[in-house]
């Protein structure tokens, strides 16, 4: 986590290692041909165990806590939102069903900005925050501004002095898969076909940024 959000952010949003070694044991203790298989959530699977001080997890009590974006939106309500820092949860129109790439890319890079410009508000911006800079292999870079105001998206990149906070880098097909909703940011990132670079909290909200959007589209 330091390595990808800095010592200080990190550390205030992560919780200890003990709550994964509570919950590998716990793990260990359940019968192996009947568990073996199963998506595990540290905190779901310890909250089934009895556990329910989970402060005394936490790196720095007291702090939100930043979740992985991979777990899913039904599992992040059932945690203490007083204890969660994220985009929306609860409070965001759950997404649609992701629609064909076609339909979600519309006329490729173009279409995408279009469909954002649309979609764009205080609301979005006040609960992102960030700007974001897509540099497309093989096409044109493009960025989505969500510092202020309704936000605004452009072609190329920001103007000068405007440093984006994040920055992805992938070509156009794993793009247009993203906001389609057939590839999510976080396998893309995974196997390599999207690298991230600066702010990662920021980075963290692009799969729910993306998910608020095409619900809209």
């Amino acid at each position: 986590i330091e390595m990808l959000m800095g010592a200080e952010h990190g550390q205030s949003s992560s919780r200890k290692p003990t709550i994964m070694a509570d919950a590998a044991y716990a793990i260990l203790t359940k019968p192996s041909r009947t568990f073996t298989g199963n998506f595990v959530i540290d905190e779901r699977l310890l909250r089934e165990e009895g556990v329910k001080d989970f402060e005394q997890y936490s790196c720095v009590p007291g702090s939100k806590l930043q979740p992985d974006f991979f777990i899913p939106d039904d599992v992040l309500a059932e945690f203490d939102q007083d204890q969660v820092s994220t985009l929306g949860i609860g409070t965001s129109p759950q997404p649609a069903a992701a629609p064909s790439e076609g339909s979600a890319a519309g006329d490729g890079v173009d279409g995408i900005l279009h469909k954002i410009g649309k979609n764009l508000s205080s609301d979005l911006v006040s609960q992102t925050g960030g700007l974001f800079l897509f540099q497309v292999k093989g096409g044109e870079d493009f960025f989505v501004d969500l510092r202020s105001g309704q936000g605004s998206v452009g072609k190329g990149r920001p103007s000068e002095g405007n440093s984006p906070d994040v920055t992805f880098t992938m070509d156009s097909e794993s793009l247009l898969k993203m906001f389609a909703g057939s590839l999510k940011p976080t396998a893309a990132f995974m196997s390599g076909k999207m690298k991230i670079k600066g702010d990662m909290g920021k980075a963290m909200k692009l799969e729910k940024l993306m998910g608020m959007l095409r619900s809209k589209l």
